[in-house]
């Protein structure tokens, strides 16, 4: 890798063939172009700088661009004199002047039209002198557009970016400062060449006609406010006299610079350090680069990156020579990054194999101060060519995720399966008892590596709204804001693995407390020691009448379910004494007693289990009216939270 980037230069010019000579939009014979800074919203600012011996500048622009050039006008002078005015020509069609002048338009005239064909010269009046001036203005340009390359070797991935620029200005750019910056700071198209006279309202007089009695105001009298105490002189503050500074401004000392990792270059861009106001600033600490294989030699010929106001600015060391009609290829970044080559199953409609097999990702994290604009990213290793695939802008210290092939020999089923599960008290009040339970989804991963050596997988699970994880596979990253989490799986060669990602959604429903819902909510809030002690006495209490009561419950219905067996068995015996009372002999009247005699036990048992069944009736109406009472008493409005696990 040192070998090929030994071969490559920091820029790289493309000439496109057979490309037509046009004028520039901005031109100047005085002052030659000096510096170039490309946005990525189409525009770029031109600074033209040198020193004129003349009481003007001119500058020739095209029409559609003077309006932008005066917008975006900025004049730097160093030295005693200064700049009186701009000015510039106006066209008006002969047709237009003739028709606001009042004459009649022949017939056979052609149309008002604007003329572009000509350039329009605007001139900068000076008050004579020798003039030392710096010209600043932004026209349209062609965004510059970035390409990454992600090159692992033993030592780790090394991130290279590459910033493309095109010029198409119509004039060459001959040992410019340039810079690149990512990031699209509003930029519009201006009209301040083009005269504008707005419609003015029409004033008639018609006389005044009063419609209605206007109403008068009343206030009450007030005595007039106590003037303000004059302000308190402050007594001046005493200097010391060897140092020029206030005795109560203590010297600051300069900040510590930040710290960094051994064998990394030194950052292209540092905060600006707090100094003794005294003493001068340190030089920046040296470093030597750190010998990988995928960096340049010279680290001084990368861009120095700084942010300013939010955009991230690439600030090349050299001026560079950016003939009329081509394209340069700027080295910007290369460095190490922290990053690795896995495997991620996430399926793409566009993908169809991808519903079963994972794909190729790189990862890795934006170590550099700035952002990396969206663009395409090479990955390379042991000097081959593995994929290409797209990084989304990337924010400092974000991390990126980008797929680059799709791998076949790992296999991947899912299921899901929904169901509710738990219940959690909510809250009791009036005698309501509120539970919480959870809608479960339970989403299963099988995979199968086919491959001899162990696969690393990252299953990027969909998050459904709404829903939390619970009991996560180790190691998962949970990525609330793109709606997904990322669950690690390792695959021994030629085996198998499974994992299971838990979600769950609460909600809560009214129960009967002689529920089992209510059981498991209710013993699960007594047993839990975050609960309030107060509520759980009392709780505790009015249960104790509940499992009572419950008993009673199932005594009862024990009794009548046993009643109504004997009844019907006495049922059943009247109508076999009804079937035997016009027969005859000694066996049926063996028979007839016999039966009448159960007949009098059934009876007879069947009294006892009604009366007790009606003595559990009244206990458990007392019970029932206690249990009552006692949860007109109980309220409970702070639910526990759900336990993390």
């Amino acid at each position: 890798m040192s070998r090929i980037l030994a071969a490559c230069a920091t820029a790289l010019t493309f000439f496109s063939a057979g490309g037509c000579a046009h004028a520039p939009a901005v031109s100047s014979d005085t002052l030659p172009l000096k510096k170039v800074v490309v946005y990525r919203n189409g525009v770029a600012y031109f600074e033209r700088a040198g020193t004129v011996d003349s009481n003007r500048v001119e500058f020739d622009v095209k029409p559609e661009h003077v309006g932008d050039f005066l917008a975006t006008l900025s004049v730097v002078e160093h030295g005693g004199s200064s700049v009186r005015s701009a000015s510039f020509p106006i066209k008006v069609e002969e047709a237009e002047q003739a028709r606001a002048d009042g004459a009649e338009t022949p017939p056979d005239s052609p149309p008002a039209k604007v003329l572009k064909s000509a350039l329009k010269r605007v001139v900068l009046q000076l008050d004579g002198g020798k003039h030392d001036l710096r010209v600043g203005y932004v026209s349209e340009q062609p965004v510059w557009r970035p390409s990454y390359r992600l090159v692992f070797d033993e030592s780790g991935p090394t991130l290279q970016a590459w910033g493309i620029v095109q010029n198409v200005s119509g004039e060459d750019w001959t040992n410019v400062s340039m810079s690149l910056v990512a990031g699209a700071p509003i930029a519009f198209q201006s009209t301040l060449a083009t005269p504008v006279t707005p419609r003015r309202p029409v004033v008639t007089d018609t006389g005044e006609l009063i419609a209605a009695v206007p109403r008068g105001e009343n206030t009450l009298a007030q005595r007039p406010p106590s003037p303000a105490p004059p302000p308190m002189a402050t007594p001046p503050t005493p200097r010391d006299p060897t140092s020029g500074r206030s005795d109560e401004a203590p010297p600051r000392k300069p900040a510590k610079p930040p710290s960094r990792a051994p064998g990394r270059p030194a950052p292209s861009y540092e905060a600006p350090q707090e100094l003794e106001w005294d003493a001068p600033p340190p030089p920046p600490p040296a470093s030597s680069p750190p010998p990988a294989s995928s960096l340049p030699r010279n680290l001084a010929l990368l861009a120095a990156t700084e942010v300013q106001a939010g955009a991230t600015r690439y600030d090349l060391p050299r001026a560079v020579t950016v003939p009329k009609d081509s394209a340069t290829m700027l080295l910007l970044v290369a460095r190490p990054v922290p990053g690795e080559s896995v495997f991620m199953f996430a399926p793409d409609p566009g993908v169809q194999d991808s519903a079963r097999h994972p794909f190729r990702v790189v990862r890795f994290k934006n170590d550099t101060p700035g952002l990396l604009e969206r663009g395409p990213i090479a990955v390379i290793e042991s000097g081959a060519f593995l994929g290409q695939g797209l990084l989304d802008p990337l924010a400092a210290g974000g991390e990126a995720t980008v797929p680059f092939a799709l791998e076949r020999a790992v296999a991947i089923d899912q299921e899901r399966k929904q169901e509710q599960r738990e219940a959690r008290l909510a809250r009791v009040e009036a005698g309501v008892l509120i539970v919480e339970r959870d809608d479960v989804l339970r989403t299963t991963y099988r995979l199968r590596n086919g491959q001899d050596k162990a696969a690393r997988v990252l299953v990027k699970h969909p998050r459904v709204q709404g829903m939390r994880l619970h009991d996560a596979p180790k190691g998962t990253e949970d990525r609330v804001g793109q709606q997904n989490a990322l669950a690690p799986a390792n695959v021994d060669a030629l085996g198998t693995q499974e994992i299971v990602v838990d979600e769950r959604r609460a909600y809560q429903q009214q129960v009967d407390w002689m529920s089992n819902w209510a059981e498991e909510a209710v013993k699960a809030y007594l047993a839990d020691a975050r609960a309030d002690a107060k509520s759980a006495a009392a709780l505790k209490a009015a249960w104790a009448l509940r499992e009572e009561l419950r008993k009673t419950i199932q005594e009862r219905a024990k009794v009548q379910s046993e009643a109504g067996i004997i009844q019907n068995a006495a049922e059943e015996t009247r109508r076999s004494l009804q079937a035997l009372k016009r027969n005859t002999g000694q066996q049926v009247d063996d028979l007839r007693q016999k039966l009448a005699a159960r007949l009098l036990e059934l009876d007879k048992r069947f009294a006892d289990l009604t009366q007790k069944s009606t003595e559990l009736a009244l206990r458990e109406n007392e019970l029932r009216i206690r249990f009552e009472d006692q949860l007109r008493e109980l309220k409970i409005e702070n639910p526990l939270p759900a336990p993390k696990v």
